[in-house]
């Protein structure tokens, strides 16, 4: 039996009840109650403060009130960039696990999200859920086996790679709109189109069966590319960059009052769970804010890892819940796999851990310890208020660059004395301004064993810079059209 069956056998009592070591008990669902529907909203690049529920100038009164009507998790965590995060959701694992944990996965990339990973598609499809992913899979297309209909996804649409031009659909030349994994030619500007794909989805679905809805927006991600009248609605905005991301910005909270709608016109709403949340923090040279949060993209500060997200569902999660403990994205594989009743017992156990109670009866974090990161440049880990971050001053170079530092490298070991190490309390310094290294040396040591303890575990990371020889493929992604010369 693999260790998630076992700790998931731990967890559940014979009546359903969940009985934590706290002695608090957690209901399940409502006695009666169906499989949720599940409808996850992943947004590219947004910034901590690019929600106006966190105070931002840009106007999402869609996100606003689906998050004031559930949990708004103000301390949730993801990786510095956008596919390692993906790689985190689709397995309930720490990117370092997969080769996955520097850059992304880049057009050019002979490798994505290894085969002998079982995706969160893959469990729910086996449960018997409806899958569909709608936006962009960053995750590796170089061989069919790694597209997502071969990764448990019923219906795949959208696009492959980052990055992507919003209006003709291309990256670097190369053509990336897909349906079903095969080339589909939809016009128009790639925020609507995701949005006009999910509803249709939403509104054809059986209701006999549940859906599992992934909708990853590329929005805002550059090229930062708007509609002319989500611009003018941002005018008064005098830096054109940011003026820009904020239209992109209004445009997926446009998208998302629309699938909320279709949920409701179908009378689902009691039945469906939505979770929305960030890939990475704001890019703040990218016309993104991260407010008090220091730095951003591609860093492990706050600014970088620590994201606007919460989670939806009329009757079960009450509404107007701020909760404050730390959670992680690879937490809603185990989560949502309960929820769904899914099979547990897999190859790889997962590192993230059922948070239902925390959502539902106020329970505290599960984890004892977040990996927050772990490379051969940085690293990262938060315990309780505590966190140590080694070789900060190291961005993930990620992004769309090639980052080839890693190249060749066994395992995440750090260098020790050349690497700079920070220990900050989040209680008391949410901006990580005041560095407590040296007034708490033990601590330092505690966390810097734990983290090499995961560094350790490391598989080289994949990351690779572009062949001389590569050529882009007229179609990214097509079995008639592979993306190796």
């Amino acid at each position: 039996m693999s260790l998630f069956a076992m700790r998931s056998l731990c967890l559940l009592s014979a009546c359903g009840l969940l009985a934590l070591s706290c002695g608090v008990t957690v209901p399940c669902p409502a006695a009666g109650a169906q499989r949720p529907n599940i409808v996850f909203f992943l947004a590219d690049d947004l910034g901590h403060t690019d929600v106006s529920y966190h105070g931002g100038e840009i106007k999402t009164p869609n996100i606003d009130r689906l998050a004031a009507a559930g949990a708004k998790l103000e301390a949730f965590y993801v990786q510095p960039v956008c596919s390692p995060t993906r790689a985190a959701l689709m397995t309930g694992r720490y990117p370092m696990r997969h080769g996955l944990q520097v850059g992304v996965v880049r057009p050019w990339a002979s490798y994505g999200l290894p085969l002998d990973e079982r995706t969160l598609a893959q469990a729910l499809q086996q449960a018997g859920y409806v899958t569909a992913i709608c936006g962009k899979w960053h995750l590796g297309h170089f061989t069919p086996e790694h597209l997502p209909t071969r990764r448990g996804f019923t219906h795949q649409y959208g696009h492959y790679n980052g990055a992507l031009d919003y209006f003709d659909h291309t990256r670097d030349g190369g053509f990336d709109w897909h349906r079903d994994d095969r080339v589909s030619r939809d016009e128009g500007y790639s925020t609507v189109l995701l949005g006009n794909e999910s509803v249709r989805l939403v509104a054809q679905h059986d209701i006999s069966k549940p859906l599992f809805l992934y909708i990853p927006f590329n929005a805002p991600h550059t090229p930062l590319q708007a509609l002319p009248e989500h611009l003018k609605l941002y005018a008064h905005i005098e830096k054109q960059q940011r003026r820009t991301y904020c239209a992109m910005v209004h445009a997926v909270d446009e998208q998302v009052g629309r699938v909320v709608a279709a949920i409701e016109q179908r009378g689902l709403t009691g039945k469906t769970l939505f979770i929305f949340s960030s890939d990475n923090g704001g890019p703040i040279g990218q016309g993104a804010t991260n407010g008090r949060l220091r730095a951003g993209k591609g860093t492990l500060y706050e600014g970088g890892v620590r994201v606007s997200a919460f989670a939806t569902w009329a009757g079960q999660i009450k509404a107007g819940l701020a909760i404050h403990e730390p959670l992680h994205m690879v937490d809603w594989f185990p989560t949502l796999l309960r929820l769904a009743g899914a099979a547990t017992a897999q190859k790889h156990a997962p590192d993230g851990m059922d948070i239902w109670p925390v959502l539902t009866a106020g329970a505290k974090s599960p984890h004892d310890l977040i990996l927050l990161n772990t490379t051969p440049n940085n690293g990262a880990v938060r315990m309780g208020d505590w966190k140590l971050v080694v070789g900060g001053n190291r961005a993930d170079e990620g992004g769309e660059s090639p980052t080839a530092k890693a190249k060749g490298k066994k395992g995440n070991q750090l260098s020790g004395e050349s690497a700079r190490v920070e220990l900050f309390n989040l209680a008391d310094d949410m901006s990580e301004q005041h560095n407590l290294a040296e007034k708490h040396p033990e601590k330092v040591k505690e966390l810097r064993a734990r983290h090499d303890a995961f560094a350790k575990q490391a598989v080289p990371p994949k990351s690779a810079p572009k062949a001389p020889d590569f050529k882009v493929p007229k179609i990214w992604g097509e079995p008639d059209a592979p993306v190796k010369p």
